[in-house]
C-alpha cells in the first residue's frame, strides 16, 4: 500500500474583523493574501500566509457569536500560539518593528535558536524564531 501524504493546510484564527486582520497580516507581517472569497451572509473564506511559506495558511475566521468573540486574542489561554520561523531573524525582526508590531520582550538566544515573542493585533502571542 502506498504511503499516504498528509499535511496541515490551514490553521483557523478567530478574528474580530476580516479586513482589519487582512491589513495586519499583509501590511505589518508582510504575509500574502492567498484567498478572500465571499461565502454569503457575512462569511468569507480568507487565507493568508508568509511569503515563500511551506503551504500552511492561516484561515482568518471572523467571530460570529459570543463564545467565539470571547476567544479572539486568547485562543491558547495566554500561551504562545503560533511560531513564525525565518531564515533571517534580524531582518524580519527589524522590518516588523518598523511596521509597528508589538514585541513583548527583547530577542534572546536559546539552545534551539534566536527567538522573540510578539503579539498580533488581537493579542495572540507568536514566536519569531530562527532555528540553529
Amino acid at each position: 500500500m502506498p504511503e499516504r501524504v498528509q499535511q496541515i493546510s490551514n490553521i483557523a484564527l478567530v478574528v474580530d474583523n476580516y479586513d482589519d486582520a487582512i491589513e495586519f497580516y499583509t501590511q505589518r507581517l508582510q504575509f500574502t493574501l492567498i484567498e478572500d472569497t465571499d461565502l454569503g451572509q457575512g462569511k468569507r473564506w480568507v487565507q493568508v500566509a508568509p511569503s515563500n511559506g511551506n503551504g500552511t495558511n492561516l484561515l482568518l475566521a471572523q467571530a460570529s457569536d459570543d463564545q467565539q468573540r470571547h476567544a479572539v486574542g486568547n485562543q491558547t489561554g495566554g500561551r504562545v500560539f503560533l511560531f513564525l520561523q525565518t531564515d533571517d531573524f534580524w531582518c524580519d525582526y527589524e522590518q516588523m518593528k518598523a511596521n509597528g508590531v508589538h514585541f513583548n520582550e527583547q530577542p534572546r538566544e536559546e539552545e534551539y535558536g534566536t527567538v522573540v515573542v510578539f503579539e498580533d493585533l488581537y493579542g495572540n502571542k507568536w514566536d519569531l524564531l530562527q532555528r540553529r
